[in-house]
């Protein structure tokens, strides 16, 4: 069954308002260009929430080959696929912007609790991958800013004027920079990011910008639904972090340099490695693990099974695959899992 092998998934493009995808064509080898299908959810059983379009278990992976829902597998081989767990719990994507992305939050567990019925906030963490000429983050509140201040600028952006770039810190941004953005923590992805973003498994943004781009966002895309003033407490204006973080070594030898780019001293929500094999073999053993490979050319062995895989590809970790398969080649490959 598919379950005994590491699966991987058809493409999988989710309409957003904004452009981008243009830096996929390099990235996956295709004829990606800019869009409203900036990014790509990687081995997902997230549903996208999306107002502007009405396509049923959009966001969802399909399992390749197989017409397959992998929410459906789950659901009929819990076990195999995700052992003791009750889900994959985290969603991962690439997003590529050709725009600035609107100013924005995402909920704690707490806040999803009390308005969403979740249990799931929105922490999130992004590793740059590609940029284009002035890329650049829009990273928590300057110094002062108070909530007088933001709606303001909220009550600007309605007259399609006002100036949110002016109340936030932005960060200069390249390949290889990893970023973690708290829960409640204001934020924007500017122009110009290709990059990998982890975070708990929701759709959940409050990004009260009337504006992106030429877009006009509706009451809904921007509050979710809620009351503007509960909306609102969604964001911290004393929360502060710092960017970028610096990884911390696991593992270093001649034939790799295992890190942690994000562990539990930063979030119980999530874990980021990165495998960077040189030479030599990676045993693949975390359960429902999604593993993304973002540099390089390399094969998964094990038994009578091989396969090729390079930069662009991904695959999700079944738990009855555990500890039979090895990663070799030069490589670098994100390890994201619960």
């Amino acid at each position: 069954m598919f379950f005994d092998y590491p699966v991987f998934f058809e493409k999988n493009r989710v309409f957003r308002v904004y452009t981008g995808g243009k830096l996929y064509a390099d990235f996956f080898g295709d004829d990606s260009v800019d869009c409203n299908y900036p990014e790509e959810w990687v081995a997902s059983a997230t549903q996208a929430l999306n107002e502007a379009t009405d396509i049923e278990n959009e966001g969802v992976s399909v399992i390749k080959d197989t017409g397959i829902l992998l929410t459906d597998a789950i659901r009929d081989y819990k076990t195999e696929m995700l052992g003791d767990k009750d889900e994959i719990g985290i969603l991962t994507k690439f997003i590529d912007s050709a725009v600035r992305l609107p100013v924005q939050a995402h909920p704690d567990k707490e806040f999803s609790r009390k308005f969403f019925n979740s249990s799931h906030g929105k922490e999130e963490s992004w590793i740059i991958i590609a940029t284009r000429p002035g890329a650049k983050v829009f990273y928590g509140f300057r110094p002062g800013v108070t909530k007088e201040d933001f709606v303001r600028e909220i009550e600007k952006s309605d007259r399609g004027e006002g100036d949110f770039e002016s109340l936030l810190n932005s960060i200069d941004v390249i390949p290889g920079d990893v970023v973690y953005i708290p829960s409640k923590f204001v934020h924007a992805i500017g122009a110009g990011c290709l990059l990998l973003e982890i975070q708990e498994p929701t759709d959940f943004t409050i990004q009260p910008e009337r504006y992106c781009g030429d877009y006009r966002l509706s009451e809904n895309e921007m509050y979710m639904g809620l009351d503007h003033d509960d909306a609102l407490s969604c964001f911290g204006f004393d929360k502060t972090y710092s960017a970028p973080l610096t990884p911390r070594m696991i593992y270093h030898d001649d034939t790799i340099l295992y890190q942690s780019l994000i562990g539990p001293e930063i979030t119980e929500s999530f874990n980021v490695r990165m495998i960077n094999l040189f030479s030599g073999e990676f045993m693949l053993d975390k359960p429902a693990g999604i593993y993304v490979v973002l540099e390089g050319e390399g094969e998964i062995k094990g038994g009578d099974y091989y396969k090729k895989i390079k930069r662009g590809d991904y695959f999700l970790l079944p738990a009855a695959a555990v500890d039979k398969y090895l990663m070799t080649g030069s490589l670098k490959v994100a390890e994201c899992y619960t």
